[in-house]
């Protein structure tokens, strides 16, 4: 985080605007004085439930469900609720950091549920998987999504299903074309890949990258950009954090 440190005046989170309910990054932006926007760079279209039961898709023919996305939370659990399904006290979730096992408790109370997570790396959750060999996983993901996690389970020979829950849809940014940030905060390779699908001619020049996840980083990285502001790391395990240290420094004095 040493790279680039030009005053940083206006952030845009590539989410969904939260509308009148105010983040954290609402609070950090009134406590910096900077300018925030918010704009998802990529649309979800839910697959029904009923499409995946007629692919033979049963979620209670598993022991486990592992989810690498806050999509594929809001995806699965509304299909449980579509489908009308009574989800086991015994089921566990696998979350790959501790933002998304967090994530969960918007539709289950967590101290009821078993919920193992990463400290931060795609290894170490990786590694908490295999803790569980003998658990059968369900792997709820969109159309776009790294082999990493079924190269895994496949190489130990950990049983478990991949299901397509939902498809990424690049959404049309085309207003952005002569808008300018300080700071573009990323947080899935679909983000990186509506980018270019948008900005064909995309150069980082002056602006900074935040990019939340490993995968993002690798996206950033391969797309021959910097990802300015990586998180989560040891010294900051969450992306809030990581901006606010940032740009803290890059506006000292």
């Amino acid at each position: 985080m040493e790279e680039k440190l030009l005053k940083v005046k206006s952030i845009l989170i590539s989410q969904p605007n939260p509308g009148d309910k105010k983040t954290i990054y609402h609070t950090i932006a009134e406590k910096l004085h900077l300018k925030l926007d918010f704009r998802p760079f990529i649309e979800v279209e839910p697959i029904p439930g009923k499409e995946l039961r007629r692919n033979k898709i049963n979620i209670l023919d598993h022991s486990a469900i592992i989810f690498n996305a806050r999509n594929a939370v809001d995806n699965f659990f509304r299909v449980v609720e579509e489908l009308k399904i009574d989800l086991p006290i015994t089921m566990k979730y696998f979350c790959i950091n501790e933002t998304i096992s967090l994530y969960i408790q918007k539709y289950t109370i967590l101290r009821k549920r078993k919920v193992f997570y990463g400290k931060g790396t795609e290894k170490e959750f990786l590694a908490e998987i295999k803790k569980h060999p003998d658990e059968n996983y369900l792997f709820p993901c969109s159309d776009i999504r790294k082999s990493t996690i079924p190269d895994f389970l496949n190489a130990h020979k950990i049983t478990y299903k991949e299901a397509m829950f939902y498809k990424t849809i690049t959404a049309d940014l085309s207003d952005l074309a002569n808008v300018y940030y300080d700071v573009i905060v990323f947080f899935s390779p679909a983000d990186i890949k509506s980018l270019f699908e948008n900005f064909p001619d995309f150069k980082q020049n002056n602006t900074r990258i935040a990019g939340f996840g490993a995968s993002t980083d690798e996206a950033i990285k391969e797309a021959g950009l910097i990802n300015n502001i990586p998180a989560p790391t040891p010294e900051y395990p969450s992306m809030v954090t990581a901006l606010e240290k940032y740009i803290i420094k890059a506006n000292k004095g």
